[in-house]
C-alpha cells in the first residue's frame, strides 16, 4: 500500500480527497483532558493549502475547549470508496467578518441563521501539521480480483494506497 509519489503530490491527494468527502469528525480535547469529536463540514481550503476552515457558534463548548488546548485531529471517511484520511494540527478562532462572508454559502444557514455578519457567528481556521490517507479498493471489481488473489495466495490484497504526509514547509 505504499505510494511512488512526491510529497507534494501527497499533499495534493490529501487536499483532493478531503474535499471529495467533505465532513470530519473534528475531535478537541476538553478541561479535563478527554477528548471530543462532533462531525463538521469544511469549507473550501485557504491559498496557503495548509488551513482548512469550518463554521460554528461563538459560544459552542469547542471554542473553550480550543482556548485550553488548540491540538485537533480531523478524520474523514468514505466508506462507500474505501478512502479514509486523518489529519492533525492545531486550530484557531477567527471572527472576520469578511473572511466569514468569503467562505459563507446559503445552506449554512440551516444551522447558523443568523449569517456571517454575526459575532455569534465564528470560524475556526486548522493549520494541518500532518496527515495519513488510506486511498482504499473502491470499485467491486477491483475488490473482487483482490479477494480472489488474497484466498489463492494467503496474503493480503495491498492495491490501495496509503502515505504520511507532513505540511509543515
Amino acid at each position: 500500500m505504499a505510494t511512488d509519489r512526491n510529497e507534494d503530490e501527497m499533499r495534493v491527494k490529501v487536499r483532493e480527497m478531503i474535499a471529495e468527502i467533505g465532513t470530519a469528525i473534528f475531535t478537541t480535547i476538553d478541561e479535563e483532558g478527554r477528548m471530543h469529536g462532533r462531525p463538521m463540514r469544511t469549507q473550501k481550503p485557504d491559498k496557503d493549502g495548509r488551513t482548512l476552515w469550518f463554521f460554528t457558534r461563538a459560544d459552542s463548548p469547542k471554542i473553550g475547549e480550543l482556548a485550553q488546548d488548540d491540538r485537533v485531529l480531523l478524520g474523514y471517511a468514505d466508506t462507500s470508496n474505501q478512502d479514509y484520511v486523518s489529519i492533525y494540527g492545531s486550530a484557531r478562532v477567527v471572527k472576520d467578518v469578511e473572511q466569514k462572508k468569503a467562505l459563507w454559502t446559503e445552506g449554512l444557514r440551516t444551522w447558523l441563521p443568523e449569517g456571517p455578519e454575526s459575532a455569534e457567528v465564528a470560524l475556526i481556521a486548522v493549520t494541518m501539521e500532518g496527515a495519513e490517507y488510506w486511498d482504499g479498493v473502491s470499485s467491486g471489481l477491483r475488490f473482487a480480483y483482490g479477494y480472489a488473489q488474497a484466498v489463492v495466495t494467503g496474503k493480503p490484497d495491498n492495491s490501495g494506497e496509503n502515505a504520511k504526509v507532513s505540511f509543515h514547509h
